[in-house]
């Protein structure tokens, strides 16, 4: 037996966070007709939930994809420490100049976990629950 079985390992983290949808690159009507009530001025909230998951291959030793203690560390810092209870577009350096939609959120984690993990090439995908009906899967992959 000289390979190793693959597994995933998915570790799920709840943020409270608030943002505007707003892009500078709209005029106000357009931001208003392109995010509805998600563009309101004071900015509205949501109950994310953050779900990661890694894929690679089952430590015969420990029998592990990744000691899941490690991967919760890695997301305290990236997501937790970072987001919760944060004002996204104010708080987050990144969203600066980047329109905090969730699909903006996932790469932030995303690019997030790969500066932490050891092995980086593990990670599969950030999915995000936004809402119970809104869900945003990210896997790293970029158009040229």
């Amino acid at each position: 037996m000289s390979s190793l079985p693959i597994g995933y390992l998915t570790r799920k983290e709840i943020i409270s966070a608030c943002h505007r949808l707003h892009s500078p690159q709209l005029s106000d009507e357009q931001n208003k007709e392109t995010y509805g009530k998600c563009n309101n001025f004071h900015g509205h909230g949501h109950n994310y939930v953050i779900e990661v998951t890694l894929r690679g291959p089952i430590d015969r030793a420990t029998g592990m994809v990744m000691n899941i203690n490690d991967l919760k560390i890695y997301m305290k810092k990236a997501i937790m420490d970072t987001m919760d209870h944060k004002n996204i577009d104010k708080d987050v350096p990144y969203f600066k100049d980047v329109v905090s939609t969730t699909e903006h959120v996932a790469v932030f984690v995303w690019d997030g976990l790969k500066a932490q993990l050891p092995q980086p090439e593990i990670l599969y995908e950030v999915k995000i629950f936004e809402t119970e009906k809104n869900i945003i899967r990210f896997r790293g992959e970029y158009t040229n």
